[in-house]
């Protein structure tokens, strides 16, 4: 069994930054990507950042410039930064592991940008 635990969101002012962290634990052997969605009210889920397991990332387009995503592969933990935040950034952020091509989820946590 896996398990995926987000952690770091919160409520923050238009402009502030937040990280976002995502361990992953149990048999969790051969996890080739980790990474983020957000799905904001009455939207469809959006894919925000991925990352490899040999470091190649992939930030979508929207928040390129703002976000990053890393990962500390023997923590088996990965981040998000987000900077410059927007009040359209608000959205639950869910991360994933995909464990030899099984994806496993956690259960979200809520990003609120004030504006």
């Amino acid at each position: 069994q896996v398990q995926v635990v987000e952690s770091g969101g919160g409520l923050v002012q238009t402009g502030g930054s937040l990280r976002l962290s995502c361990a992953a634990s149990g048999s969790i052997f051969g996890i080739r990507i980790m990474g983020w969605y957000r799905q904001a009210p009455e939207k469809q889920r959006e894919l925000v950042a991925f990352i490899t397991s040999g470091g190649s990332t992939t930030v979508a387009n929207s928040v390129k410039v703002r976000f990053t995503i890393s990962r500390d592969n023997a923590k088996n933990t990965v981040y998000l930064q987000m900077n410059s935040l927007k009040p359209e950034d608000t959205a639950v952020y869910s991360c994933y592991a995909d464990v030899s091509y099984t994806i496993y989820w956690g259960q979200g946590t809520q990003v609120t940008v004030s504006s």
